[in-house]
């Protein structure tokens, strides 16, 4: 390997943060920077890190996809049986980052989470297209299976058996909500004196903005 993981390192240039310059709430900020992420066409711009843990604060990570946000939170869709699902059951705190490099920023969310209502889950789950909603059915996420035509296989007989008919949103798989305590936003700055916003939630439901050291 000709260069070395220490050397790689990016200086960012781009703008700065400035707590003059932000939405007093955090979800019109969030909105700002979002629709600048999709007018930039960014790769999956929802995209985010969900960071979970078990009851006794094992941790674990992976990228799940944003499928809505409003004043009430951020809401992430999935199977409940999965291990994610099983994690927020036993303790509903999550963690979600959203980094989109080519704008030089970072947003980080730490909140308590609660299901979506049915209808949401069904609302969304309708939208989706036709082979996703069978998915639902035929993935029993996180489990062990045997090979990948376990999973073809179940998705041929699915797609036969409802064939011309309503496919029912699963039991097990609907919506999470991540109500937020905590909002983030990081702009890259040159020399790594990064610019760091942070809403802090207060007990009035009203939102402190504090200025964070790189």
């Amino acid at each position: 390997m000709d260069t070395s993981v220490a050397d790689l390192r990016k200086d960012y240039t781009l703008q700065g943060l400035n707590k003059a310059d932000v939405d007093p709430n955090p979800f019109k900020q969030f909105q700002t920077w979002f629709d600048q992420a999709l007018k930039a066409q960014l790769p999956e711009p929802n995209a985010m890190n969900l960071a979970t843990a078990t009851k006794d604060g094992k941790p674990s990570a992976r990228m799940v996809l944003l499928k809505n946000f409003d004043q009430r939170g951020f809401v992430f869709y999935t199977n409940y049986k999965s291990y994610k699902g099983q994690e927020l059951a036993n303790n509903p705190q999550a963690a979600l980052t959203f980094w989109w490099a080519e704008l030089e920023r970072q947003v980080r969310i730490e909140g308590r989470v609660e299901k979506v209502s049915d209808q949401e889950s069904d609302q969304y789950f309708y939208s989706r297209p036709l082979n996703s909603r069978l998915g639902a059915w035929v993935s029993e996420q996180s489990q062990v299976i045997k090979s990948r035509e376990v999973l073809e296989l179940r998705l041929q007989e699915l797609q036969t058996h409802y064939e011309n008919q309503e496919i029912p949103r699963p039991p097990h798989w609907g919506g999470f909500r991540v109500i937020p305590t905590v909002i983030e936003f990081w702009q890259g700055r040159p020399s790594r004196l990064h610019d760091r916003l942070n809403y802090r939630r207060l007990d009035n439901r009203s939102w402190d903005i504090e200025r964070l050291s790189p």
